[in-house]
C-alpha cells in the first residue's frame, strides 16, 4: 500500500505542475479543458495565468512535502487540497460549463484527490 500512495500523491502533484504548464503556455486549450472557455488575448488572459501559477505551487508544495515531511503531512495536504476541485467543480456548473466536465473531471479529481489522503493516512 505504501507505494501506491506514494505513487498517486506524486502522480497528482505532477499532474498539477502540468496543468499549471497548459494554463500559463496554451492557456486557451487549456481554459477550455477546464470546461469554462476563455480567451487568453482578453481580460481572462490574467486569471489563466494565476490559476497556473496556482496548480504549479500545489503541486511543487505536494512533492516538497512528500519529499521533506512525509506521507503524514501530504496526507493533511491533500485533504485540503480536495476542496480546490470541489469549488472547480461549481464555478464550471456556475458558469454554465458542461456537467459532463463538472463532475467527470473536477469532482472526479477531487475524489482521488481524497482517496490519496486516505490511502497516505493509513500508512
Amino acid at each position: 500500500m505504501t507505494t501506491t500512495a506514494y505513487t498517486v500523491a506524486v502522480l497528482l502533484d505532477l499532474f498539477c505542475v502540468f496543468l499549471a504548464y497548459r494554463f500559463l503556455f496554451q492557456p486557451g486549450p487549456a481554459a477550455a479543458g477546464y470546461g469554462v472557455p476563455a480567451d487568453p488575448r482578453g481580460d481572462a488572459g490574467a486569471y489563466l495565468s494565476i490559476k497556473g501559477v496556482r496548480d504549479g505551487a500545489l503541486g511543487v508544495v505536494g512533492l516538497a512535502l512528500l519529499a521533506f515531511a512525509g506521507a503524514r503531512a501530504e496526507a493533511w495536504f491533500m485533504l485540503c487540497v480536495a476542496l480546490v476541485p470541489l469549488a472547480d467543480t461549481l464555478i464550471v456548473l456556475r458558469h454554465g460549463g458542461a456537467k459532463a466536465v463538472a463532475f467527470g473531471v473536477h469532482f472526479a479529481t477531487a475524489a482521488v484527490v481524497l482517496v490519496c489522503a486516505g490511502l497516505l493516512f493509513a500508512l
